[in-house]
């Protein structure tokens, strides 16, 4: 990822408490031409994202068809996922979106806007909404 990708992110990383620190795995793409498969590639890079999830975690997918929420919902969900998850996943497909068996076995399927963002951009999005929310819940002030 680029500099900006990186110092972006982690500087929502490092505000959120520990008991919230993610853990961010990034994946291989494949190699793509001309002459590239996209439902292949998609396909393939699909399994790998499914073989790297925990076991028995909660999966949210990130895809422009996806619900919409708002940070206040998000918030709830968070305070949720904080009781009763010991493993959240998210899931930010590459340049060609996520595979079809990512979306099945997604429990829930978001989108952050109608646009269509590269997936560095969406990586930082996603963070900050998560420290967001969590400042909601904390009654901080970032939110105002």
């Amino acid at each position: 990822m680029p500099a900006w990708v990186q110092q972006g992110y982690a500087e929502y990383e490092k505000r959120l408490p520990k008991e919230l620190k993610p853990h961010l795995l990034e994946l291989q793409l494949a190699n793509r031409s001309k002459t590239t498969n996209v439902a292949k590639t998609k396909a393939q890079e699909g399994a790998d994202i499914i073989a790297a999830l925990p076991k028995g975690g909660q999966v949210v997918a990130l895809d422009v068809c996806g619900k919409s929420i708002s940070t206040e919902s998000l918030a709830s969900k968070l305070e949720q996922w904080q009781m009763n998850t010991k493993h959240l996943s998210f899931l930010i497909g590459g340049p060609d979106g996520l595979s079809a068996e990512c979306l099945s076995r997604a429990d829930e399927k978001w989108s952050l806007s109608a646009l269509t963002m590269p997936h560095p951009l969406v990586r930082i999005v996603l963070i900050e909404q998560l420290y967001r929310a969590w400042t909601i819940l904390q009654n901080h002030p970032y939110h105002k």
